[in-house]
């Protein structure tokens, strides 16, 4: 019997803020919420980004002054919309006006001219025009005349000037001791934690329940860590004369998030992994989680991606494969001579006339456990992920170009829904999160494969969502923000709208689609599933079914009686206090991320270890060493 994985947990921050309790959603659809859940997120905005914050009961303003929550929503609403979302590259991030780059030169010295150098920095073939005279042990005196080739710094405008940042004024390394830590893993650190919170669980409770190998954790981005403090820095501090680190090395690599995860914050000795696959890194990371917890190896896995790749060199890659919306093409698409802040937030328009994607930072993090351990202990539970399809492109011309995969994902992902479900649900209660993002060539291909589907399941008006338009491509994380920010579909009943794209193409595929730039009002329960779709360059393709929380709740009380959801629900009630606590306390500003530095750090000596079991110290249960024969039948 497999078990079902359920989400009892989830977090992250997102250009949307934080995710956990739906406040990334909320922000998506504010026009949408009745003035008690519309204040909360924006005060969870504004204190995130250092507009607000909470002292002796009461919150005050960025002056520290004691003010009454009208007021200060009348001043920080206006900064808290502006300031989030697909916006102007800040200068947090760099100065789009100045975005450096070497420029080489032949400087001709018709007099002498003479400098210092290191030893060290001395060429191993000195030019015939150099005369060296040694001044020290360290140093020489160089002299020349003639031709020096030189490298000098020049500056130039950014072309493309758009993308989804973080909140403004949001720092994740400034809650914790970051230690030089690449942006991508202060932002782990803080989406781990706000999804490991979010449980409402204490992580010690839930660790005791299982044996330490029955835990997993499956994260990682798509290209690591590429700021100067990982592999950005590493490969170019030698050539602008700056010392590389012993750090730069080990915390550049993409599988980093979950290292962290399992060193600093969980402290866990279970099974660990990073997948990678481009745009569907986070949900091929989530099919081994979902592959592990239903066939029985892992009771409970911590499933995430984290990834900022909003860097002048990245960008800079990503539009000379003329894969970013350029300011130029922008003005463009619009017939304008100058773009303003609208214009900048709109720069993301799937499905619509559009010209590139707009690139995005986003740490999401996702707790699944098995069915019977999530009623044994009372977690809540926001959904179920019976399965994630992953399949390849077969030949392709080009590496970076769409292919064949994408149509098999998600025909298997229509068919799992239909098959547990039924026809009706598919047809009339299933929506498609779609990848997306914005490129001419996405809109055509990625509407065929959906509309294809839909043609061949008989489904005549298939909803179809793209979250991007909002938030932008967060490159290996973007599953994460489509699984996280969809989930709170089924608590405010709203499918956010394409809302950026004025119109829709006229040449994609959507003769059996429903798309729509307006916020969609199905109600709570109005939808059963959702299949996330993600297309990634190299032929990377995965769709992952979503069961809404009614539909995993009925499924429950199915396998596991009313005698067990009747003894559930009564652990279920503590559960939600705690959680609810979290979330009020986060709200204010008062949380901090779970960050474990040099916390109970264990040597092989420390270790009971016996040919039967492993007892750790810390952890409640053994790890056995009773290991099956899985060949038995072959001996």
């Amino acid at each position: 019997m497999s078990q079902l994985p359920v989400i009892v947990g989830f977090g992250g921050i997102s250009p949307a803020g934080r995710s956990s309790f739906h406040h990334g959603y909320r922000r998506l659809i504010l026009d949408k919420l009745n003035s008690e859940k519309r204040s909360e997120t924006l005060l969870d905005l504004a204190t995130l980004m250092g507009l607000a914050g909470y002292r002796d009961n009461s919150y005050i303003d960025q002056q520290g002054t004691p003010t009454a929550i009208s007021e200060l929503l009348e001043v920080i609403t206006p900064q808290v919309c502006n300031n989030t979302l697909i916006r102007r590259i800040e200068k947090e991030c760099f100065d789009v006006h100045r975005v450096t780059f070497n420029k080489p030169a032949t400087i001709n010295a018709e007099e002498p001219i003479t400098f210092t150098l290191r030893k060290r920095q001395l060429p191993q073939n000195i030019p015939s025009n150099w005369s060296v005279k040694p001044l020290s042990a360290t140093q020489i005196e160089v002299t020349l005349k003639g031709d020096l080739e030189v490298i000098f710094p020049d500056f130039k405008e950014a072309q493309v000037q758009s993308a989804g940042q973080l909140p403004s004024g949001f720092q994740p390394g400034k809650l914790y001791q970051s230690r030089n830590h690449p942006r991508n893993i202060q932002m782990t650190v803080f989406g781990a934690s706000d999804a490991l919170n979010s449980a409402g669980i204490p992580w010690d409770k839930i660790a005791a329940a299982v044996s330490p190998d029955q835990i997993g954790v499956y994260a990682s981005n798509s290209i690591g860590q590429l700021d100067d403090l990982g592999f950005g820095g590493l490969t170019k501090y030698p050539s602008i004369g700056k010392r590389t680190t012993s750090k730069q090395m080990p915390l550049g690599y993409a599988q980093m998030p979950a290292d962290f995860v399992n060193a600093y914050i969980l402290g866990s000795v279970g099974v660990t992994g990073g997948s990678l696959g481009a745009c569907a890194t986070f949900l091929y990371n989530l099919r081994s989680a979902v592959n592990d917890i239903r066939s029985g190896r892992r009771k409970v896995v911590l499933v995430g991606g984290s990834d900022a790749p909003v860097t002048q060199e990245i960008i800079e890659g990503f539009r000379s494969m003329g894969a970013l919306a350029e300011d130029k093409d922008l003005l463009a698409l619009d017939n304008l001579t100058e773009l303003c802040a609208d214009d900048y937030r709109k720069a993301c328009r799937p499905f619509g006339n559009n010209c590139g994607f707009t690139i995005a930072e986003s740490s999401q993090f996702t707790l699944l456990m098995s069915d019977d351990l999530a009623l044994e202990l009372g977690a809540d539970i926001y959904g179920a992920v019976p399965e994630v399809f992953v399949n390849a492109d077969g030949h392709k011309k080009s590496i970076s170009a769409p292919g064949i995969g994408n149509y098999i994902t998600m025909g298997k992902a229509a068919s799992l829904v239909q098959s547990m479900l039924g026809q009706t649900s598919l047809h009339q209660r299933s929506f498609v999160q779609a990848h997306g993002t914005s490129t001419p060539q996405n809109r055509v291909t990625e509407s065929h494969v959906i509309n294809e589907t839909a043609k061949v399941f008989g489904i005549q008006n298939w909803t179809v969502a793209a979250l991007k338009c909002f938030i932008g491509h967060s490159q290996g994380t973007a599953g994460g923000d489509q699984m996280n920010l969809s989930l709170g579909v089924w608590e405010y009943g709203y499918i956010p709208g394409i809302i950026t794209t004025p119109e829709f193409a006229s040449d994609i595929h959507n003769s059996n689609l429903h798309l729509s730039n307006q916020h969609i009002e199905v109600g709570p329960q109005g939808m059963d599933s959702m299949i996330l779709n993600s297309k990634g360059f190299g032929g990377n393709n995965a769709s992952a079914v979503v069961l809404a929380p009614h539909i995993t709740r009925q499924m429950l009380l199915k396998r596991h009686g009313q005698e067990s959801i009747n003894r559930y629900q009564d652990k279920l009630v503590a559960t939600r206090e705690a959680a609810t606590a979290y979330d009020q306390n986060s709200i204010k500003g008062l949380t901090r991320p779970i960050y474990l530095y040099d916390h109970n750090v264990l040597a092989g000596e420390d270790l009971e270890i016996s040919n039967r079991e492993i007892r750790l110290p810390g952890y409640v249960q053994p790890v056995s060493l009773d290991i099956d024969n899985p060949f038995d039948d072959m001996n």
